[in-house]
């Protein structure tokens, strides 16, 4: 697969809509002459993953950071009046990249956006779709960001799944040190259309405040889990779908003795009981199971706009 595949001919994000030919040529000239030597020169921490990606693979993605904090997309205070949106792996080609400054750049024009890549060959296939807001550069976990740059938001979807269990501590450490106090870190995993994910929703603490039971400058805020109905449930809802979404730091411990596995079994437990609602619809259903599990005792989230939208959101203790 080409990693600009499906861009030939057309104009995104503001590029200039060239062949693929002359597009080589220039993302070759872009990578070894714009693109400063200080990012170049930094060794990125992690190793490439798979990078498949498809259009619009991370639209709910956006419309949940839209509906959860939208506030934080439009700080204009300092010192958020130019802190980037990043999104860390964005795979094979900058889609999703291009798609997500599209989607926020409604509530805030002037958004920096930047898409990072461990793979060159990859940044190389971007930089042609850069232009004064919207950057591509060479990095891991340890950002590739210029003096002076701050990070508002990361966006770190199908990424850390690729990577042992072990790695999940350092990564969430390495990450917090480019986070502005107060800003979010939506770290997850999708199928292979978005239809369905799970993320962990991470607030930056202030510098000093301790940690709960997480990586170091990390408040694990909420666990989420993203349906869209109808791509997913046309023949019913299970939750054990959710499962193989996971973010790493709960997928290898549904077991039991596990708060996860408890999570699951309770949260099958209450579809059961809730499924005689499937009649009036999936969404309903959904609706409904959420509410039985809130009231076995778990802090979820049942306002209209949640529910109604597919989205359940396990708020973090």
């Amino acid at each position: 697969m080409v990693a600009n595949a499906g861009y030939r001919r057309r104009r995104l994000g503001g590029a200039s809509t060239v062949d693929d030919g002359k597009r080589l040529q220039a993302s070759r000239f872009l990578y070894n002459c714009v693109m400063p030597a200080y990012v170049r020169s930094k060794k990125p921490i992690g190793f490439p993953t798979r990078g498949k990606t498809a259009s619009n693979r991370l639209r709910r993605v956006d419309n949940f950071i839209l509906l959860y904090e939208p506030s934080l997309l439009t700080r204009g205070d300092e010192p958020f009046r130019n802190a980037l949106f990043v999104d860390l792996g964005y795979g094979f080609d900058p889609r999703t990249t291009l798609e997500s400054a599209h989607r926020f750049r409604k509530v805030n024009p002037n958004l920096a956006v930047l898409g990072v890549e461990i793979d060159k060959e990859r940044v190389k296939a971007a930089l042609p779709y850069a232009n004064s807001t919207t950057h591509f550069r060479l990095g891991g976990f340890n950002l590739p960001l210029l003096p002076g740059e701050t990070v508002r938001l990361i966006r770190a979807f199908n990424v850390l799944r690729q990577y042992e269990e072990k790695d999940f501590r350092p990564a969430y450490e390495t990450l917090s040190r480019y986070v502005l106090p107060g800003g979010l870190m939506l770290e997850g995993t999708s199928n292979p259309y978005g239809s369905l994910w799970a993320a962990n929703v991470a607030r930056r603490m202030e510098d000093g405040a301790s940690a709960q039971d997480n990586a170091e400058g990390w408040k694990m805020e909420a666990l989420v889990f993203s349906a869209n109905f109808r791509a997913n449930f046309g023949a019913g809802f299970d939750v054990a779908d959710f499962q193989a979404t996971l973010p790493k730091n709960f997928i290898h411990r549904v077991a039991p003795g596990e708060p996860i596995y408890d999570f699951f079994e309770d949260w099958k437990r209450a579809a059961a009981e809730t499924s005689a609602i499937k009649v009036f619809g999936i969404r309903q259903w959904f609706a409904a199971s959420a509410k039985a599990l809130a009231a076995k005792g778990y802090r979820i989230d049942l306002r209209k706009k949640w529910l109604a939208g597919g989205w359940l959101i396990w708020k973090q203790e």
